[in-house]
C-alpha cells in the first residue's frame, strides 16, 4: 500500500519537487553543493568545491575558512533568534532547564574559556563521557569553538571501552559527570571513568559535572568540579571562535568495526556542517516555529548530527531528554510531546516497537495534535510498527521520514521528503546529491526486487574523511570492494523495487544463510512482529547439521498474550505465510526482555553467545 502526503503537507513543504532536482543534483554535484554551501557563513570562501585527486581521501571546499560554531551559534546572536529557545531539557526525575541561543552562547563560551585554561589547544582531542545533560552539549560545542576536536564516548560503555578510546585519541583531558539517571537509578559514571583513567596514562586532567550529587572519588590535582571552575574568573568573558579550515577535524566518533576493534570515524568542519544542516532542513521540513525532538543519545552520530549540530545551524528549538522513553510509565514520550508542543518526532524502530507493546491507550490519553512529521532511524522499520506509528501516533496525517544513513555518512542518504509517496518499510529514494544503487559483487546492477549490495557512487560533503590514524583501514573497509569504480560500499544489503524505491534489508553481517538462502534478520523479525501476539523479536543463526544454519527466534509478547506450544506453532505458521518455509524459525523462545544498547539496538551477538554457551563478552552497553 502507498501512502500519499496531504495537500497541506505538499503546499507547505521546503522541497516542492523531486525528480528534476535530483537529476540536476547528481549531474553536477560540485555545482549543486556549491549552491547549498551559500546558506552557511564562511570566514573565507573556498577556492575549489571538491578535490577528488586522491581517492578515496576526498576533500571539500578547499581552502575555505569556517567554524561550525559560528554557524550554529554566533550568527544567530545578531538576529531575532538570539532570544529563541535553543534547548528545552528535561531530566528523568522531572527537572527542567531552558536555554536560549543567547544563553547557550554564554554557557559554551564559559566552557571554552575553562578548556583553554586547562591547556586544551587547537587540534587536541578531548574525550567526553557524560549522561544526556546540557553540559554534554556545551562541552562538545566548546571544543569546536576553540578548535579542538571532541571524542564523545557513549555513557553506557565500560571502563575498558572508554580507556581504549582515550588511548586511541591520546586525550589529555576527560570531561565526565558524577553520574546520571536511568530508570530511576543512579549510574556511577565517575566510578567508571576512574577505572578508565587508571589505564590511561595520557589523561592529565578531568572535569566533573555534578548531576546526581552522590559521593564520588575526586583525585587532587587531576579532578576538578565544573561548577568550581565556572565560578573562577578564568571562565568569564567572551571566548573567540577559532577560524578553522574546512577540512580541519571537528570530531572523531568510534563505531564498531568488522574486526571488533572500534574505528574512530573522522568528520570535519566544512562539509559536515553543510550536509547535516541541509538534509535536516529538507527531509524534516524545518520551519522557524518548529519544536524538534530527536530521541537519540548525543553520544551517537544521530545525536551529534540531529540533536547538536544540524538543529543549531538551522536555528531550531530542540527537546533533550535524559532518561528512558518508558520511565516511569509508558506515556513519558507522549506526555512530553503534548507538554512541549513537539512538531517533529524522530526515533528508532526499536523504541517504536517497545512503546507499541503497551497498546494505543497510553498514546490516546495525550493530545498529539502538534505533531506534523514523524521519523525513524537506526534500522529498517517493519511494516507493522510503521503502520502503528502512522495510525496511532501520527493519526494518519503525519508522513514518516524513514532515514537510512550511517556514522560514516554524517547525515541521511536515502529517505523520503515530506512530498514523497510512502511505502511502509522502504527508505524510498536517494536524497539530492546522492547517487545510490544496488549491485552484485562484481558491480553489476541487480534486477528490481532482487537483493544486492548497497553502494554510493559519488562523494558527498558529509562523508567521513578517514578512520583516525588508520587511512589504510578506511580504504580497505569502505572502498576496496569496488575500487575500480570508486564506489563506497555501505555494508548493507538492499533491494530496489520497480519504482526505484530502496528497501534496506540488513547489515551484510546480519544475513542468515539457511540451506544456501540468504535471509536478512530484519525481514524475519518483521514477519514475526506482524503477528498480533508479538511485540518485539530478534533472530539469530545457530548451527544446523542439515541446513548449515537454523533460525532461532526470541519473541516478547504483547500484553494479554501468553506463551504456549500452540502459540509457538501459530507464529511459525504465520512466518511461513509471510515469508515462506525457508524463513520459519526452528525454535521460538518467549522472553520478557531482549539485550539492547541504550540507543535501542538489539545485541544479537549476546543472544548467540548465550545460546551456544559461549562468553557473551562486554555487556556494559546493555540497557538494564
Amino acid at each position: 500500500m502507498i501512502y500519499y502526503p496531504s495537500d497541506d503537507i505538499i503546499a507547505n513543504a521546503n522541497v516542492k519537487e523531486y525528480e528534476n532536482t535530483y537529476q540536476e543534483s547528481i549531474a553536477d554535484i560540485q555545482k549543486f553543493w556549491a549552491k547549498q554551501a551559500e546558506s552557511l557563513e564562511w570566514f573565507k570562501k573556498w577556492d575549489k568545491v571538491l578535490d577528488d585527486s586522491n581517492h578515496p581521501y576526498y576533500k571539500w571546499f578547499i581552502n575555505g575558512k569556517i567554524n561550525i560554531i559560528h554557524n550554529a551559534i554566533d550568527r544567530h546572536l545578531t538576529t531575532e533568534k538570539r532570544n529563541k529557545l535553543a534547548y528545552i531539557w528535561e531530566g528523568e526525575p522531572g527537572d527542567i532547564r531552558y536555554f536560549s541561543y543567547y544563553e547557550l552562547n554564554k554557557e559554551v563560551s564559559s566552557f571554552g574559556n575553562i578548556l583553554k585554561a586547562m591547556g586544551v589547544r587547537k587540534g587536541d582531542i578531548v574525550t567526553i563521557y557524560m549522561p544526556q545533560i546540557p553540559e554534554l552539549i556545551f562541552a562538545m560545542l566548546a571544543c569546536a569553538k576553540i578548535g579542538a576536536a571532541h571524542s564523545v564516548v557513549y555513557a553506557g560503555f565500560s571502563s575498558t571501552a572508554l580507556a581504549d578510546r582515550i588511548a586511541d585519541a591520546e586525550s589529555k583531558l576527560l570531561i565526565t559527570a558524577d553520574g546520571g539517571y536511568r530508570r530511576g537509578k543512579v549510574v556511577d559514571l565517575k566510578g567508571i571513568a576512574d577505572e578508565a583513567m587508571q589505564k590511561s596514562p595520557t589523561i592529565e586532567r578531568c572535569i566533573v559535572v555534578q548531576r546526581t550529587g552522590h559521593d564520588i572519588n575526586m583525585e587532587a590535582e587531576r579532578d576538578f568540579w565544573y561548577h568550581d571552575l565556572k565560578a573562577l574568573p578564568i571562565a568569564d568573558g567572551p571566548c573567540k571562535t577559532e577560524v578553522m579550515d574546512s577540512e580541519d577535524m571537528l570530531f572523531i566518533l568510534y563505531t564498531s568495526g568488522t574486526t571488533g576493534r572500534p574505528k574512530g570515524v573522522k568528520h570535519t568542519h566544512g562539509g559536515y556542517a553543510l550536509y547535516t544542516s541541509f538534509v535536516h532542513k529538507t527531509v524534516f521540513d524545518i520551519k522557524d516555529t518548529d519544536r524538534w525532538w530527536c530521541l537519540a543519545d548525543p553520544g551517537w552520530i544521530t545525536g551529534h548530527s540531529f540533536i547538536v549540530y544540524a538543529p543549531l545551524i538551522n536555528g531550531t528549538t530542540t527537546i533533550l531528554y535524559e532518561g528512558a522513553p518508558n520511565y516511569p510509565y509508558p506515556n513519558r514520550v507522549w506526555k512530553m510531546v503534548e507538554k512541549y508542543g513537539v512538531n517533529i518526532l524522530y526515533t528508532s524502530p526499536t523504541a517504536i516497537r517497545g512503546l507499541m507493546r503497551f497498546g494505543d491507550s497510553w498514546v490516546n490519553r495525550h493530545d498529539l495534535s502538534t505533531l506534523r512529521l514523524l521519523g525513524t532511524v537506526g534500522e529498517p522499520i517493519n511494516p507493522a510498527a510503521w503502520e502503528w506509528y502512522y495510525r496511532c501516533v501520527g493519526k494518519e496525517r503525519c508522513p514518516i521520514m524513514d532515514t537510512w544513513w550511517q556514522t560514516e555518512t554524517g547525515g541521511f542518504m536515502i529517505s523520503p521528503y515530506p512530498i514523497t509517496p510512502l511505502k511502509p518499510g522502504s527508505a524510498t529514494k536517494p536524497l539530492f546529491g546522492i547517487e545510490a544503487d544496488v549491485v552484485d559483487e562484481k558491480g553489476n546492477p541487480v534486477p528490481p526486487g532482487e537483493e544486492g549490495i548497497l553502494v554510493i557512487k559519488k562523494p558527498w560533503p558529509g562523508m567521513a574523511r578517514t578512520i583516525y590514524k588508520d587511512d589504510e583501514r578506511y580504504k580497505r573497509e569502505y572502498w576496496s570492494a569496488y575500487e575500480k569504480q570508486k564506489w563506497y560500499r555501505a555494508g548493507d544489503s538492499a533491494r530496489k523495487d520497480e519504482d526505484g524505491y530502496f528497501w534496506i534489508i540488513a547489515r551484510i553481517d546480519d544475513v542468515i544463510k539457511v540451506s544456501g538462502y540468504r535471509l536478512g534478520t530484519a525481514e524475519v523479525e518483521s514477519a514475526l512482529v506482524s503477528h498480533p501476539a508479538v511485540a518485539e523479536a530478534a533472530v539469530i543463526a545457530l548451527p544446523h547439521d542439515v541446513k548449515g544454519n537454523a533460525i532461532h527466534a526470541y519473541c516478547i509478547l504483547t500484553e494479554g498474550a501468553n506463551p504456549s506450544p500452540a502459540l509457538e506453532k501459530e507464529i511459525k505458521e504465520h512466518v511461513r505465510h509471510e515469508m515462506g518455509p525457508i524463513a520459519v524459525p526452528e525454535q521460538i523462545e518467549f522472553v520478557t526482555t531482549l539485550p539492547k544498547t541504550r540507543s535501542g539496538k538489539i545485541m544479537r551477538r549476546v543472544l548467540k553467545a548465550k545460546a551456544l554457551g559461549q562468553d557473551p563478552g562486554d555487556l556494559s552497553t546493555i540497557e538494564t
